[in-house]
């Protein structure tokens, strides 16, 4: 019989993985600027879970989550502050872009990012 905790864990691997699949415009183009450690060597990952959650962005050897703020997130705001919260308790840095600056400005987006893997790389 399955745990409910693994149960868990398989639907959120499931959905992650649609969610690969299916991206948002903007987390699509945060992802070409990521992808094939084009940022300072390191590894990012896209829609990976972590813990009980789902992150788009994730750096595991900096412990870095990168999330863009959509339209969906304005909506989710408080649910939003608990995850961020439980991340950092977890020993993750979470940075936030939003959906707007990545498809307008996507370089300055990247600078937000970039800014924060310099500081966790010392």
């Amino acid at each position: 019989m399955q745990s409910a905790a693994s149960d868990l864990v398989r639907r959120l691997h499931y959905h992650a993985r649609v969610m690969r699949r299916n991206p948002t415009a903007s987390e699509y183009a945060l992802w070409q600027r990521l992808r094939a450690k084009k940022l300072h060597g390191i590894t990012f990952r896209r829609q990976q879970v972590v813990g009980r959650r789902i992150v788009d962005f994730l750096a595991p050897t900096l412990k870095l989550v990168v999330e863009v703020q959509g339209g969906y997130h304005a909506l989710t705001a408080s649910a939003d502050a608990k995850r961020c919260a439980q991340l950092k308790r977890a020993g993750y840095t979470v940075v936030y872009v939003s959906a707007s600056l990545v498809l307008e400005q996507p370089e300055v987006a990247v600078e937000t990012v970039r800014v924060a893997v310099l500081k966790l790389l010392g």
